[in-house]
């Protein structure tokens, strides 16, 4: 009898921490910045989950040879605490169809697209494709593209970094975002290793913490807040 009521009290005992535990983790979901909690009603569906964490996805060129410049730049990213993901130029359809999953699912915090060479024309592809869906881009940063394009309304942000004087990005219908065509005058960089630049790294990694954890949405035209360029550059809208 006595080995019974000890067992019951164990019993309860577990009960009762198991229960504080869903309540302490309750209240710091609710505490989180930048999160909806779920919460469910009687006849209604529950509610998304929203994050608005920053995620980064960035575009290598051909083969995955020239554009390695895109792994170093998001390795400084992950060390800051932002969320980047490498990938090649001819993957960009799927990686946009999981964001647009994602997006779907509740994962509404800034996106933010990057490409070297075949990798920046991807990227421009992409944020068109996004706008389709009904997907906002907070900031899209193409390293000296192969070809002209224009900016999609759905895009807050466009950073174009190029040494090829005849490709650049213009306003696309609807676009009412931030525009800036950014040619790279340093002699000593060039198409293969501008993606490399340690100078361009360190611009394009401000301008991604600078949209902080705001949820992306297109903005009227203003002067880049990236306004000091670095050494031998020159910025125009």
């Amino acid at each position: 009898m006595e080995r019974l009521r000890y067992s019951a009290a164990l019993v309860c005992a577990v009960l009762t921490i198991l229960f504080a535990s869903s309540l302490h983790s309750n209240s710091a979901a609710q505490a989180s910045p930048g999160i909806v909690v779920a919460l469910r009603s009687t006849g209604s569906p529950a509610r998304l989950h929203y994050s608005s964490t920053t995620h980064v996805y960035l575009f290598r060129g051909l083969l995955n040879v020239f554009s390695l410049g895109m792994d170093q730049l998001a390795a400084q990213l992950q060390s800051v605490g932002i969320a980047a993901t490498v990938a090649n130029h001819t993957q960009w359809s799927s990686v946009a169809d999981d964001i647009v999953a994602k997006y779907r699912a509740g994962q509404r915090g800034p996106i933010v697209l990057v490409g070297h060479s075949l990798g920046a024309d991807a990227v421009m592809s992409m944020a068109a494709y996004l706008g389709q869906m009904g997907v906002p881009v907070a900031l899209v940063v193409p390293f000296d593209g192969t070809d002209s394009h224009v900016a999609t309304a759905n895009v807050a942000r466009v950073l174009n970094l190029y040494k090829n004087q005849s490709v650049r990005i213009s306003r696309g219908p609807g676009f009412r975002g931030e525009l800036t065509n950014y040619f790279v005058r340093d002699p000593n960089v060039n198409h293969f290793n501008i993606d490399k630049s340690a100078a361009l790294h360190s611009i394009v990694i401000r301008k991604i913490r600078s949209i902080g954890s705001a949820v992306a949405r297109p903005r009227g035209h203003q002067t880049p807040s990236n306004a000091v360029p670095a050494a031998g550059a020159s910025t125009n809208s």
